[in-house]
C-alpha cells in the first residue's frame, strides 16, 4: 500500500490559516471548534518544525576569502 504523501509547509500553513479564519468567524459549533483547535495545534507544530529545520540549514553559509572556504553563522538583522 502506498504511503500517504506528507503535506508541504505551504499546505500546512494554508490549512492552519483556513482553520483560524473559520474559528474567528464565530459560526462554528463547539465540537467543530474543539476539532479544529486540535488540528491547528498539530499543524502549528509541523510548521514550527519545518521553520527550525530551514533556519538550521541556512545557518552555515560558505564564503570564499583569499581562496579559502569558510563556514559562517547566518546573521539576521533584529536578532
Amino acid at each position: 500500500m502506498p504511503r500517504k504523501k506528507e503535506a508541504t509547509f505551504e499546505e500546512n500553513l494554508g490549512r492552519l490559516e483556513a482553520i483560524v479564519e473559520q474559528m474567528e468567524s464565530g459560526e462554528a459549533s463547539l465540537a467543530d471548534l474543539m476539532k479544529n483547535y486540535s488540528e491547528g495545534v498539530e499543524l502549528s507544530k509541523k510548521c514550527m518544525s519545518a521553520l527550525a529545520i530551514a533556519e538550521k540549514t541556512m545557518d552555515l553559509l560558505v564564503k570564499e576569502e583569499n581562496g579559502t572556504v569558510q563556514e559562517a553563522e547566518l546573521k539576521i538583522e533584529g536578532e
